[in-house]
């Protein structure tokens, strides 16, 4: 088992486990960085999440090639949000709110937009839900940790 440096200098156990076939290691690279590009639209399109792709892309590069990984792991912004997500760590409770709040933007968006196909705007807002939940109960609020004065 490998360890990761968090920001803080601790260390964190990752489990590297790649895939023994050519193939399965080709297939979760392709998904990786399919979920980076996801991730990477995500920058920029309020409402669909980033880390949470970039998380997933560094899983797939995990079984794959930890090159990729220890490059989705570099990342300035996102990397230090994976490498938390990883150790358990959490989400900063500023992150939650903006998270949920533009993923509601979108849901209301989305809704007043297919207004006319009620089953698609049903299924939306419970998926809303149910992200809704899980960012809020599912996924730790990581503490904001006091810098000392000097």
């Amino acid at each position: 088992m490998e360890r990761s440096t968090d920001r803080d200098g601790e260390s964190a156990p990752v489990a590297t486990v790649l895939a023994r076939s050519r193939v399965a290691r080709t297939a979760w690279t392709c998904a990786g960085f399919v979920a980076v590009g996801v991730g990477a639209v995500g920058v920029v399109v309020p409402g669909l999440p980033t880390t949470g792709f970039f998380v997933l892309a560094a899983w797939c590069f995990s079984r794959s090639s930890p090159r990729f990984e220890q490059s989705v792991l570099d990342l300035p912004h996102i990397g230090p949000m994976v490498r938390d997500h990883r150790a358990g760590l959490g989400m900063p409770r500023r992150a939650k709110v903006m998270a949920i709040s533009t993923m509601w933007a979108a849901i209301v968006v989305s809704s007043v937009v297919l207004r006319e196909r009620w089953p698609v705007v049903a299924v939306v807002v419970v998926l809303g839900v149910v992200g809704t939940w899980y960012l809020g109960v599912r996924v730790p609020t990581k503490r904001a940790v006091a810098v000392p004065a000097r």
